[in-house]
């Protein structure tokens, strides 16, 4: 498909993917899938039965088992010479300022669904000039068609992504970062206000094909970057 030349390219790249839940699980495949010879996983979550909708690592055999151990199993199954870094832990703050300072990454994922450490990746990213693509909001969407690929100026009508825009101004970050969204509309009784989604506000149902649909187009966001880059 890519030619010996554009393969042995994606062997020598350095990916890491941050969140592995129903976008980032499938994303973190598919970059292996395709070839990159080193990479770095983190989630400090473990699998819950709820997340067996949507969620590639979430099976009753694996519950309760920590999300990176059981995706770092499946990606070293599919490639068993790939140099991977697991990191059981939720990144945050000084954190991820060391790993990224210190990763030599060629290409960060940002799939995680909390927005401040969401927004702190980005901004690191940005200070260290690591490419990062972003994954928004895939709760409550149903039409694959309207997934979009752009830059965080251009997103709209999504509400992950206005938070996403306000915090990163502060920052005096406007552009710049690629970002995957719909646009699609969510219907208003899809959102439940509950402490039980704390830190965040609300819970939102989520149908099976859209979080996988959004990895996936991240995926290729990074692979094509990796492959065309030289």
């Amino acid at each position: 498909m890519l030619g010996a030349d554009k393969t042995n390219q994606l062997i020598n790249k350095n990916v890491i993917v941050v969140g592995l839940g129903g976008v980032g699980g499938i994303c973190a495949e598919m970059i292996a899938r395709a070839g990159i010879g080193k990479m770095t996983i983190a989630d400090g979550d473990v699998v819950d039965l709820s997340n067996c909708n949507r969620q590639i690592a979430a099976l009753h055999s694996t519950a309760q088992q920590s999300k990176a151990e059981v995706m770092a199993a499946r990606i070293r199954d599919i490639n068993p010479g790939i140099e991977l870094t697991v990191l059981n832990e939720f990144v945050e703050k000084e954190r991820t300022i060391e790993i990224i300072k210190n990763g030599g990454f060629d290409y960060a994922v940002d799939c995680i669904d909390t927005l401040t450490p969401k927004v702190w990746l980005m901004k690191v990213c940005v200070d260290h000039h690591v490419p990062i693509v972003s994954s928004l909001g895939a709760g409550g969407k149903m039409d694959p068609s309207k997934i979009q690929v752009t830059d965080i100026s251009k997103s709209y009508n999504c509400k992950l992504a206005r938070y996403v825009r306000k915090y990163l101004h502060e920052f005096g970050i406007e552009t710049g970062i690629t970002v995957v969204f719909s646009p699609e509309d969510i219907e208003a009784e899809k959102v439940i206000v509950t402490e039980k989604a704390y830190p965040k506000k609300s819970i939102i149902g989520t149908i099976s094909y859209m979080p996988a649909i959004f990895g996936c187009t991240t995926a290729s966001v990074v692979i094509r970057h990796l492959y065309n880059k030289e």
